[in-house]
């Protein structure tokens, strides 16, 4: 990890200050690291509307850690993964629905 060592001081107004304060959270990072990626040209991607398309990862994860665990303990012998399957296509429909909106809206 690089270490922050230096201080930049800057003057802006308080709109100002505050827009990039609201834009720094909305972006899920602090300030310092918002207004240092904005000045270096970085990307900064912000993809709302992920809550349930997240949970719904989450929880396909466990069902795998769970799977796995069983197996592993040779209590399961076989599994049928068309549920777990047909989840994960709806989640992928759901990312490229948020990602068309996304870019439509750009």
């Amino acid at each position: 990890m690089i270490r922050k060592n230096r201080k930049l001081s800057i003057r802006v107004s308080e709109n100002e200050l505050q827009s990039i304060k609201s834009k720094a959270k909305q972006a899920g990072m602090n300030l310092t690291d918002y207004v240092v990626r904005c000045c270096l040209k970085k990307q900064i991607t912000v993809v709302p509307d992920l809550g349930d398309v997240l949970k719904e990862q989450k929880a396909i994860g466990r069902n795998l850690n769970q799977l796995a665990t069983l197996a592993n303990m040779g209590r399961i012998q076989t599994v049928s993964l068309a549920e777990l399957t047909e989840r994960h296509a709806a989640i992928n429909q759901a990312l490229t629905d948020v990602l068309e909106r996304r870019r439509w809206s750009e």
